[in-house]
């Protein structure tokens, strides 16, 4: 009897000790499902883990884990991480992403960029002018790889040309219409200046005074997406001088560049 007392009071402890384990937290499941998923074997999952991640901001482990990420195999993987590494703006992530500049697939560049012109890199600034130019800022054509890599860029546009549309068109007034106006575009072949228009908007914070020049040019391009980008990045740039050159938009064919070559002088005459 006190034997069976004794197996008793044991099995008793066992369970009253695992009756009082600590449950997981939430954040140390979301920790798992975060980490299970950076190296989970499909490679659409780990992009869009690296694109949840950048809603974490100023934590060691999440840039460990997206610098990581922009080694990845996959280049959509380490497109993702490069937006995420822009998005909760890692400057100490910034040498990486200079690095991811020389990737050899134009999505990746693309978004590496993009991030370092967030952070006012002025090597992030170069790559979008370049594309929206056709040349180096210092006025030199470009040549060999770098001219081939801007025109599979353009005629190749993926993430570039979505993000430009992701808003509404971000850059166009009444985004309603400007959904209609991106299928109108997309099924008309002009894929290019949708990439063209999102690289001139990116433009809108670079501070050289080359920059201006670039977009005063742009917006006289051929295609209304473009000048209604580049009146957009002017409005954007606040730079008052440039009313001038945004006044010839008042007379554009093309309602959408009109009005928004309108909105830029209101804001840039306040």
């Amino acid at each position: 009897m006190p034997r069976l007392f004794r197996i008793a009071t044991f099995l008793g402890l066992l369970i009253s000790t695992a009756v009082t384990l600590p449950a997981q937290t939430p954040k140390q499941q979301a920790w798992e499902i975060l980490d299970a998923a950076a190296v989970n074997s499909k490679a659409e999952m780990r992009a869009n883990n690296a694109r949840a991640l950048g809603l974490v901001s100023g934590n060691a482990k999440v840039t460990g884990m997206l610098e990581q990420a922009l080694q990845d195999s996959d280049p959509t993987v380490r497109a993702a991480a490069a937006t995420s590494l822009g998005t909760i703006k890692s400057r100490g992530s910034v040498p990486k992403l200079l690095a991811a500049l020389k990737d050899k697939d134009g999505d990746v560049v693309m978004a590496a960029a993009k991030s370092l012109a967030v952070m006012n890199q002025e090597k992030g600034y170069s790559v979008f002018y370049a594309l929206v130019t056709g040349q180096r800022k210092s006025g030199e054509g470009l040549v060999g790889s770098e001219e081939k890599e801007m025109t599979d860029i353009l005629k190749n546009p993926s993430s570039l040309a979505n993000e430009a549309f992701q808003e509404g068109m971000g850059f166009v007034p009444y985004g309603g219409v400007a959904m209609g106006t991106y299928e109108a575009i997309r099924a008309n072949g002009k894929k290019e200046a949708m990439v063209k228009a999102a690289a001139v908007r990116t433009l809108a914070k670079d501070p050289d005074p080359r920059t201006r020049k670039a977009l005063v040019q742009a917006a006289t391009d051929k295609e209304w997406i473009v000048r209604a980008a580049a009146y957009d990045a002017l409005a954007r740039r606040g730079d008052k001088s440039v009313v001038p050159d945004v006044v010839n938009g008042l007379i554009d064919s093309e309602d959408v560049v009109k009005l928004t070559a309108a909105a830029a002088i209101v804001q840039l005459s306040e």
